[in-house]
């Protein structure tokens, strides 16, 4: 009888920092001619551009 072969399972990618793994960062909104902040919206991270795992360098 042949025995399996067990083979090691690859680490979970390091997750991003700047977004905590979610892919999302918020960014603020500003309106007016003074530019004044109103508010917060979602926008893409760009470290990892919406993956959530951090680059590898």
């Amino acid at each position: 009888m042949a025995t399996k072969k067990t083979t090691a399972k690859a680490p979970a990618p390091a997750k991003c920092q700047p977004c905590g793994g979610t892919g999302n960062v918020a960014t603020t909104v500003r309106v007016g001619r003074k530019r004044r902040p109103v508010g917060q919206q979602d926008g893409l991270c760009l470290s990892c551009f919406g993956t959530g795992t951090a680059a590898e360098s």
